[in-house]
């Protein structure tokens, strides 16, 4: 099914009905664009929102699988003009993911356990988001991939994230806070200071009043937390070729990096484990 643009899609039966889990993914080129689509379906998502601009080629057995929306994803505040434009139109309550192509949104035991299941217990604690952590991954080898991508030599930082007290005018917020790391840390001369941070809000249970805000934070703020009061939660990670991606395509940075492997890479094993063993992302009481 293909719209031929945001409200056309919005205002339709197959948005307006859709069945959660859903996945909104936002294409912003060709990079890996079937590969993301078929790794979230495997995750369990019911419906993928598939966004993309108009002359992005797809075959028909993948299109096929997927909600198409035909718009214009590179141009100023895309993100918040797609995410803020579906999220009020699915139906009341339903658990809603969004990213990016050569993204894949990685949760505790995601091997074993359908999104679906993750989201259920979530729900059962109380809980209407999740805080996920951007991980950025990238080719060890820049002359085999040039723009950066590669799914069978992706390495991530081991060390090198931490976080910060998230403020407001009267003080630190409650259960709140700025976490960095990865290549927007190491080569954050390069990266403007506004888009320096690995934390999203991405995972939400949708509701007709909320809205995304530009550093991937909601309006109301206690869909920013990264916990309940009384223990932590679950919280997951978006394994992500984004950055290094257009680290590599921009050419005020290209030149400047031969590559982003340092002394604290090492190989992505594609494994939920490896991710919870390096602290970046939390089970909570899900075992």
């Amino acid at each position: 099914m293909r719209f031929s643009g945001l409200k056309h899609a919005c205002n339709s039966s197959a948005i307006g009905e859709a069945k959660g889990p859903v996945a909104v993914l936002i294409a912003e080129d060709d990079v890996e664009v079937p590969t993301t689509i078929g790794y979230h379906a495997d995750r369990g998502f019911k419906t993928i929102i598939l966004v993309a601009p108009a002359e992005l080629e797809l075959d028909a057995s993948v299109e096929s699988s997927v909600i198409r929306v035909d718009h214009p994803t590179m141009e100023p505040d895309a993100l918040l003009n797609i995410v803020n434009a579906i999220q009020p139109a699915l139906p009341e309550k339903t658990w809603l993911y969004y990213g990016y192509n050569a993204e894949f949104l990685f949760y505790p035991f995601s091997e074993t356990r359908s999104v679906g299941e993750l989201l259920a217990f979530h729900a059962e604690e109380r809980r209407f988001s999740m805080l996920t952590y951007v991980i950025d991954v990238y080719a060890a080898d820049l002359g085999q991939a040039d723009n950066a991508v590669s799914l069978t030599d992706a390495h991530l930082d081991r060390s090198g994230y931490y976080a910060l007290a998230r403020h407001d005018d009267e003080g630190p917020k409650d259960r709140q806070l700025d976490f960095y790391g990865g290549l927007r840390w190491r080569f954050e001369e390069h990266i403007a200071e506004s888009k320096r941070r690995i934390d999203r809000i991405s995972i939400i249970r949708t509701r007709r009043d909320a809205v995304l805000r530009p550093d991937h934070t909601w309006s109301d703020d206690e869909l920013n937390t990264y916990s309940c009061p009384w223990h932590h939660n679950l919280t997951a990670a978006v394994v992500s070729f984004r950055t290094a991606k257009a680290l590599r395509l921009n050419a005020a940075s290209r030149f400047h990096i031969d590559t982003f492997r340092w002394h604290n890479s090492v190989p992505f094993e594609w494994k939920s484990q490896q991710l919870l063993d390096l602290g970046l992302m939390e089970p909570g009481q899900w075992f």
